[in-house]
């Protein structure tokens, strides 16, 4: 993090551990209560961008005094483990019943000293300028990487006279109150637009969004004719492949070979709704021509070449986003590389990981895309199908609840290909797909017309965060007042006072000015 290019003359750049004690020791200000009830704050209870703490969740002093993180009102909490660092969980502690909290091992606590706002502290750790730096200093290994107290302790800060900084964060706490209102409002309305979206999808997939039509368009074809006309498409297709594979072989198929057809699992109806009349319930598996994931041996081809590895973090719910691109080179022969190539209408779902689950169709033509061993690749008898059955598999009542009601493995969440065949799917006539699919397109449109320009508007209050942040830490949010005592002055006060207290003794101090 650069520093500011100028700085008013009353102002001083200090280490941090100038200013605050970084991770002071422990202590137990009421020794042998250990049933007396004390404040609990794990990493979930601090939000994210500074946006404040809970601080409700009790528990006896006995199960937390050991093992975790002690602190006391007005100390910052900085989560100091990737993602939470770069999420900007900060927030300054509230004043507290006991005086005295626990919490994760994953926060650093900044206890500023006399004359240097909590707050001020709390605001500087927050900005994006400053965690950006901190990623770059972070040790460890992947998944695991922190920011020591060491590097914490050793960064320089703007310090600016002690009246200045009480003046400059209520402008700033007034200024980014105003905005944090107008970020919940933005937030809010697109919180509705998704459970907006989800009404769509209930009501698409369970036929009362086009209610309507269904009475005035009887089927000239059921959703059991098209079932069946897709499962007689699904044995012939099967068995080209198998008289194509003894042909290239120079065999003679054998007799009764066609007797192997690996018959789809049937749909487990089994609690499940009443559907409309002309609809039936098929599994996925029935629809399916095939279902395959990446290749486990690529690893060599990994970062390079111009063709885009399918990751689960390019699978998002509807349509994938390859705002991130992981580049394979797969040799042209490779025996994976046909059976792992992306096509249009092809549907992904994440099969591994956090995000299981997660559904997308490829809704426009694609070369030279591959998908990785997280990802299944499912490409369906009947490629018109696909854009209903993503509607069907992004529904939360629907194929999303399926999946969470699959999901097992709780270090590594993870589904079977047995279990995607297994999802079952409310089908109707072509003809009302065809009808769903464009009602649902005319209200997608009308959403993103809101939902667009509240994208932008929490884009530029992010920018106008990161702008207020600066000036206030460059001097320029409030007018300096000549008066004021000066930042080196109250820098040799706070040297003063620390060398006048013995380090063993600063926290037994804390303890009795708290009490």
């Amino acid at each position: 993090m650069s520093e500011p290019e100028k700085l008013p003359r009353s102002w001083l750049m200090a280490p941090i551990s100038h200013i605050a004690d970084v991770n002071p020791r422990s202590f137990c200000p009421l020794p042998g209560a250990v049933d007396e009830f004390v404040h609990f704050v794990p990493m979930s209870a601090v939000e994210a961008e500074f946006g404040g703490m809970n601080v409700s969740q009790m528990r006896p002093l006995g199960e937390v005094q050991k093992g975790y993180t002690p602190f006391l009102s007005d100390d910052v909490l900085f989560a100091k483990i990737t993602p939470c660092m770069e999420n900007g969980k900060v927030a300054v502690v509230p004043a507290l019943s006991n005086h005295i909290a626990f919490g994760s091992t994953e926060f650093h606590v900044l206890r500023a000293q006399d004359g240097i706002r909590a707050a001020w502290l709390a605001h500087f750790l927050s900005q994006t300028g400053f965690r950006r730096f901190a990623r770059q200093h972070m040790t460890g290994s992947a998944g695991q990487l922190r920011v020591s107290a060491s590097w914490l302790s050793d960064t320089e800060i703007p310090v600016a006279p002690s009246e200045e900084q009480t003046r400059i964060v209520e402008k700033l706490e007034e200024l980014l109150s105003d905005l944090d209102a107008g970020v919940a409002e933005l937030k809010a309305a697109q919180k509705k637009l998704v459970q907006y979206r989800q009404t769509l999808l209930k009501a698409a997939v369970e036929g009362s969004l086009t209610a309507d039509w269904r009475a005035k368009n009887p089927p000239t074809e059921t959703g059991a004719q098209l079932l069946e006309r897709i499962l007689t498409e699904r044995r012939t297709r099967w068995e080209a492949k198998q008289l194509a594979k003894f042909n290239e072989q120079g065999k003679t198929p054998p007799k009764d070979w066609q007797k192997k057809y690996p018959e789809p699992v049937q749909p487990d109806t089994t609690n499940l709704p009443k559907l409309p009349v002309g609809w039936v319930w098929a599994s996925l598996g029935q629809l399916l021509d095939e279902l395959t994931s990446g290749s486990r041996d690529w690893a060599p081809y990994y970062d390079r070449g111009s063709c885009i590895f399918v990751m689960a973090q390019n699978v998002r719910p509807w349509r994938p986003d390859f705002a991130f691109r992981q580049y394979v080179d797969p040799p042209v022969d490779h025996r994976d590389r046909a059976r792992s190539e992306v096509r249009e209408n092809d549907l992904l779902v994440t099969i591994v990981g956090a995000h299981t689950g997660q559904a997308c169709r490829m809704h426009e033509p694609v070369t030279a895309h591959f998908v990785c061993q997280s990802v299944a690749l499912l490409r369906l008898v009947q490629a018109g199908l696909s854009e209903y059955i993503n509607a069907v598999l992004n529904s939360h009542g629907h194929g999303q609840r399926q999946f969470r009601e699959m999901n097992y493995g709780a270090g590594r969440p993870h589904l079977s290909f047995d279990q995607i065949e297994s999802v079952c799917i409310p089908l109707p006539s072509d003809d009302e797909q065809g009808e769903i699919i464009k009602r649902l397109e005319r209200a997608w449109h009308a959403i993103q017309d809101v939902e667009i320009p509240c994208d932008l508007l929490l884009k530029q209050s992010s920018a106008q965060r990161k702008n207020i942040l600066k000036a206030a830490f460059s001097g320029q949010l409030v007018q300096q007042d000549a008066n004021d005592e000066p930042a080196s002055v109250l820098l040799a006060r706070i040297r003063a006072e620390r060398a006048a207290v013995p380090k063993t003794s600063r926290a037994r101090l804390h303890t009795r000015e708290s009490a």
